[in-house]
């Protein structure tokens, strides 16, 4: 038996990597989390550290989830979807609260480099652009999820996970994911 209780990192991150198997997110070498834990981090990418210092996120999720990929491939700089409930699940950083169904939910996309540690900079970049973004997609590679503890990053991977796989479903079907039903005129009776 461990001498950690299930939520220290050495026992909740191969949890959670566990379930993101079974979820799809995280196959072959890709995916993984970091937990902050007191002042120390678990195995941390810089791109887990820019989270770190420029959120100040209290975990780090990246996935490798088909639908985030797909999304990056239908969208150009950024992806934008409303009027879907599980917007709600997603926190504003600027803001500072959750985002209503009905607004806006912009999410950068970043190019995809040879060496993942080669992201820092233009993730980074997309960090300062959109100060209230808790995620970056990476085209054709996946997307870095934060929050400020891990039961938060985790929701709104889940949330994002859906949202992505919403999108690319209703593009398919000719359907704009950022159409906004509220701003058509109402035809007169």
């Amino acid at each position: 038996m461990s001498a950690y209780g299930p939520e220290h990192p050495r026992n909740l991150i191969p949890e959670l990597c566990n379930q993101f198997y079974h979820l799809g997110w995280v196959t072959g070498t890709g995916g993984g989390i970091s937990i902050k834990d007191g002042l120390k981090k678990s195995q941390c990418t810089p791109l887990f550290m820019l989270a770190y210092k420029e959120r100040g996120a209290g975990a780090v999720i990246h996935t490798h989830s088909p639908h985030a990929v797909r999304c990056t491939l239908l969208y150009d700089k950024e992806f934008t979807i409303t009027h879907q409930e599980m917007i709600k699940g997603i926190k504003d950083a600027k803001l500072g609260r959750f985002l209503r169904y009905d607004e806006n939910l912009v999410v950068p996309i970043i190019e995809n480099t040879p060496f993942e540690r080669d992201l820092a900079g233009s993730l980074g970049e997309a960090l300062r652009q959109y100060p209230g973004t808790s995620a970056v997609l990476v085209r054709r590679h996946g997307v870095y999820v934060w929050g400020d503890t891990w039961q938060q990053a985790k929701t709104m991977t889940e949330c994002y996970d859906y949202l992505f796989e919403m999108a690319v479903e209703m593009k398919k079907l000719g359907l704009d994911p950022a159409f906004n039903p509220e701003a058509q005129n109402k035809p007169v009776n």
